[in-house]
């Protein structure tokens, strides 16, 4: 599987360009498919990240081993989202990452502090750099919601 997230992430990293939602689609958060990142050829830290989480599903990687986490990127003093990957359930996950093109091991990342993480069964508040508490079902994101319905309606 490794071959496969670097193939992911450097696809998606060297060929779409970073714009902020509120110029790309004039809100100031908009969680793209990956039909509309690729489409528009750009998008924002979320877009990468769920384009990512979604190209793997498809590839045959275990939704169960992938979350789209939520974090705080210190360096640069802001809300990121990145695609955070376990080997196992209680491995250290490697993080695929937009602004870097290296997958990394979490505990190499000291610039990300972890906040929340998701996938398509499960919401988790972070705990430490670890899998985090299980809080509840990712449908109480509103926005993934909404991308879950456009994807299945297949609008753009």
């Amino acid at each position: 599987e490794k071959e496969k997230l670097k193939q992911v992430n450097d696809f998606f990293n060297q060929r779409i360009e970073f714009v902020d939602d509120i110029y790309l689609w004039g809100v100031n958060d908009y969680w793209a498919t990956p039909i509309e990142f690729l489409a528009k050829g750009a998008g924002d830290c979320e877009d990468y990240s769920i384009a990512k989480y979604f190209t793997l599903k498809e590839l045959g990687v275990s939704e169960s081993k992938m979350r789209i986490t939520y974090v705080k990127a210190l360096k640069l003093n802001q809300a990121h989202m990145v695609l955070t990957y376990f080997s196992s359930p209680r491995a250290v996950p490697i993080v695929l990452d937009n602004l870097i093109p290296q997958i990394k091991s979490a505990t190499d990342r000291k610039d990300l502090l972890p906040v929340y993480s998701f996938n398509g069964s499960g919401l988790w508040l972070a705990k430490a750099r670890g899998s985090g508490k299980r809080v509840g079902s990712s449908g109480r994101l509103n926005l993934w919601a909404e991308l879950k319905q456009r994807m299945l309606n297949n609008t753009f």
